[in-house]
């Protein structure tokens, strides 16, 4: 199975420079070949890879495409039966990827994976971007084995097994890419921010199966929490979030799930502004604002859908958490 391991950088040259020499040194020859797809830099990213790391594939777009676009552009120019799409911030080590390619090679039912993702500054910690596996509850809203809104779980080995989940992190997100391609790739729509959460959605209503990997992780510097996101990041998520529910839901499913989050998104706006935030009340605001003027053409790529037999693990992951106070995976009640 050829494999391509591709990092998508933006003005990344300190990212590059710190997690790069890891990757070519636990990246065998004969198990991957590495890419970097630059997204249009305007710092010394690409003289820094033409001078130190020659042997490394680079792919140079002209402007900066966003996650989606940049991966969809760049994958254009990858020849592979297997993607790996890898943040530029995640530390791997010895043997990462031959438990994943195992995987692969045996379970043709597999189009979609990722590893354990753990917080590279405290390694005992999975990280907020991706844990052990994510799922969506029926409202749009996302959460994670390991992580539930602020309350991430220490890594005791709980989640060591290999699970079927709803949707895998971009930050370290193997794809056949027959599917990907197949599917049309990342929806550039949504620019940056569960983009990954679309795309397995989409690939699971084809048939596909999206699958979380505990024999072996890797280390995301990331640092991504609801508490320090930025206004541009809360707009993104809000949005896209949105986004997803009318592009993948059945019409009145959609319908009800967005009329329920009307109110649910305005308290979060709410509790944005009494902690002393107003530019993040203005992010989700602005977020409904967009997905409204859009609404027609996100509703016309509904086409692409296939079968809409779905299950859900919570109808509300917001009441769960908030309201029956199940902070942790575990506790969550099974449907």
């Amino acid at each position: 199975m050829k494999t391509a391991i591709v990092v998508l950088n933006w003005n990344g040259q300190a990212l590059l420079a710190q997690f790069l020499p890891t990757l070519v040194a636990c990246t065998p020859k004969d198990l991957a070949e590495i890419h970097v797809v630059d997204n249009g830099s305007t710092d010394q990213s690409i003289d820094w890879m033409q001078a130190n790391y020659p042997e490394v594939k680079l792919i140079c777009l002209t402007e900066n495409n966003g996650f989606a676009g940049g991966y969809n552009q760049g994958l254009k120019q990858v020849e592979a039966d297997l993607y790996c799409l890898l943040n530029s911030d995640v530390a791997v080590s010895s043997d990462w990827l031959v438990p994943v390619l195992t995987h692969f090679k045996n379970h043709p039912e597999t189009a979609i994976a990722q590893p354990k993702i753990l917080d590279y500054l405290n390694p005992h910690l999975f990280e907020y971007a991706g844990g052990a596996g994510g799922f969506i509850d029926a409202l749009g809203f996302p959460y994670c084995r390991g992580r539930i809104f602020q309350t991430i779980e220490q890594d005791r080995g709980q989640y060591n097994d290999d699970c079927h989940v709803f949707w895998a992190t971009g930050a370290c997100f193997f794809i056949r890419s027959s599917v990907y391609h197949q599917l049309g790739g990342f929806d550039e729509f949504y620019f940056a921010h569960q983009e990954e959460v679309d795309l397995c959605w989409r690939a699971q209503k084809h048939g596909y199966r999206v699958m979380a990997l505990g024999g072996t992780q890797v280390y995301h510097l990331g640092g991504s929490t609801l508490s320090n996101m930025n206004p541009k990041k809360t707009f993104l998520n809000f949005r896209n979030s949105l986004y997803s529910l009318v592009k993948n839901h059945k019409p009145a499913r959609a319908l009800l799930s967005v009329l329920i989050r009307l109110p649910l998104d305005g308290i979060a706006g709410l509790l944005f502004l009494f902690q002393g935030k107003p530019a993040h009340t203005q992010a989700v605001f602005w977020a409904h604002m967009s997905f409204y003027r859009h609404l027609p053409s996100i509703c016309a790529k509904r086409k692409f859908s296939g079968s809409y037999v779905l299950n859900f693990s919570q109808l509300s992951i917001v009441f769960s958490y908030f309201i029956r106070g199940k902070k942790i995976f575990s506790e969550l009640r099974k449907d």
